[in-house]
């Protein structure tokens, strides 16, 4: 057996509590899965504490296609869904504000006397 191909690559992933979301933590190269699991337990989970450790091996892990890439670019006519994109409200709000208290209006809050 040649060593090319013995080894596979392996991504893992470990639980810090049984309340933490998983982390990827590195790959290792390893012959099968067992091993994979056993060499990231001993050799790198030592000084770090772990309720649940995954190993997966890279080509089982489905990821994008650069086509598929394509379509996480984000459309240019997009900005009324940023903040940054309704930083005018502000500037129209004090306008009309502005305007409300004019004058005329401030003089119509008096109301008329009763005769």
């Amino acid at each position: 057996m040649t060593t090319k191909g013995f080894y596979k690559e392996f991504e893992v992933f470990s639980k810090r509590t049984h309340t933490a979301p998983m982390q990827y933590q590195f790959s290792l190269l390893a012959p099968n899965e067992e091993i994979a699991l056993v060499m990231a337990q001993e050799n790198f989970m030592r000084r770090e504490p772990a309720v649940d450790i995954w190993v997966v091996q890279r080509g089982d892990i489905r990821k994008m296609s650069q086509e598929e890439r394509q379509s996480l670019q984000r459309i240019d006519n997009k900005d009324y869904r940023n903040t940054k994109g309704y930083g005018y409200l502000k500037k129209k709000w004090r306008h009309y504000e502005q305007g409300m208290l004019d004058e005329q209006e401030i003089m119509s809050w008096g109301g008329k006397k009763k005769g």
